[in-house]
């Protein structure tokens, strides 16, 4: 008697045990967080228009704020060191802002980014003029380029959150030829990077070279200079350029120049050097050769010693241009009423080289009808 309720005791205790845990494997497990996109109103343009703010999130909290202005990246948080995510990019806090005019703050960059010397151009035996905005260059597409106007926008669902863009850009546009259809998709990834593509096709023989313009500032937007900095350019030749900025049409080695960032160099160490390059852009505005790949390829990596960020740059471009920020001026006003003065933004444009409609030797920026251009770069955090 005394085994039976031994027993029966034992059979009733390992049921009331056993009873929660499978209850415990029948509960779902807690869903990983979702990409998240947020649209808001950005602001009213003189024609009546409105642009809107598109805000882009993952799951370990990287935000990316960008309007169809433009296409202009807002703001963009990243984490330091610590994990404390915070604003690293130069922008205005309103679409007022923008239109009162800003050296192309996270914009696209089209048709053509950089300068074509004189704004003009070949193409099949005709000439073409552009706007001419920049010491008698044409620069970034000209008077109203890429970056002041609105595109079509349109969320992408899918495991990240993401933002396509679209524009037409019509023939005689800024002195271009051809119909053109661009088309930009902002991917915010899992690994906290954020990957362009950009697309156009024409309905006419032209040129086009689209980048992407945004400034950089790894200690925190509007937090001082870039001079601290380090940079690192996986080129070993860039393009010597004139008083006003174009290409000599030489192709100069870095070793044993100021322009060798082969290896980490404090930005600061060598801007304010006598070389005459230098001089000419009042600090580093050049053009670095990339490997000859189409193919995604390291093109730099920046980093920033007191916060800790690192940022890398990967592109299927020929090139990219390094600015320093040299003609920030104090005159822009920025995101939390703050003057955005010299050097306190740097800017890495993965791009074609510069004037190169006038360049036959550099690699061609010219788009037939029936084809289709197709170019990516990632900014990526570690």
């Amino acid at each position: 008697m005394k085994n039976f309720t031994f027993y029966a005791f034992f059979t009733l205790l390992t049921s009331i045990v056993s009873f929660p845990a499978c209850q415990q494997t029948a509960e779902k497990k807690p869903e990983r967080p979702k990409a998240d996109l947020e649209k808001t109103v950005f602001g009213a343009l003189p024609d009546g228009s409105t642009a809107d703010l598109f805000t882009l999130r993952n799951a370990k909290g990287m935000e990316v704020k960008i309007t169809n202005y433009g296409g202009a990246i807002v703001s963009w948080t990243a984490p330091d060191r610590n994990g404390k995510y915070e604003d690293i990019t130069l922008g205005c806090d309103d679409l007022a802002g923008y239109l009162k005019g800003t050296p192309y703050f996270g914009a696209i960059i089209g048709r053509c980014g950089n300068r074509i010397a004189k704004g003009k151009f070949t193409l099949d035996g005709a000439s073409y003029t552009l706007a001419v905005n920049n010491i008698g260059n044409h620069l970034h597409g000209g008077i109203k380029g890429f970056d002041k106007v609105l595109w079509a926008a349109e969320p992408i669902s899918g495991e990240e959150s993401a933002l396509k863009l679209t524009y037409l850009s019509k023939d005689g546009e800024e002195g271009y030829p051809g119909n053109l259809k661009v088309e930009v998709v902002y991917t915010l990834q899992k690994d906290n990077a954020l990957k362009i593509d950009y697309t156009a096709t024409t309905d006419k023989k032209t040129v086009i070279a689209l980048t992407n313009h945004a400034y950089f500032n790894l200690a925190g937007a509007g937090k001082g200079d870039i001079l601290g900095h380090e940079l690192t350019l996986n080129a070993a030749v860039y393009l010597p350029v004139d008083s006003t900025l174009i290409p000599t049409g030489e192709r100069r080695p870095v070793a044993g120049t100021v322009f060798d960032f082969t290896k980490p160099f404090k930005i600061g160490t060598r801007i304010g050097d006598s070389d005459e390059q230098i001089k000419f852009g009042g600090g580093y505005d050049h053009c670095w050769i990339l490997a000859e790949s189409k193919e995604l390829k390291l093109a730099a990596t920046l980093s920033e010693p007191s916060s800790g960020r690192v940022m890398e740059v990967l592109t299927t471009e020929p090139a990219i241009q390094f600015y320093s920020g040299n003609f920030l001026d104090g005159t822009v006003i920025g995101k939390g009423a703050t003057p955005y003065q010299r050097r306190n933004g740097l800017c890495l444009e993965t791009e074609h080289f510069p004037d190169s409609p006038n360049r036959p030797e550099f690699p061609s920026t010219v788009l037939q009808p029936g084809e289709t251009l197709r170019t990516t770069t990632v900014y990526r955090f570690k």
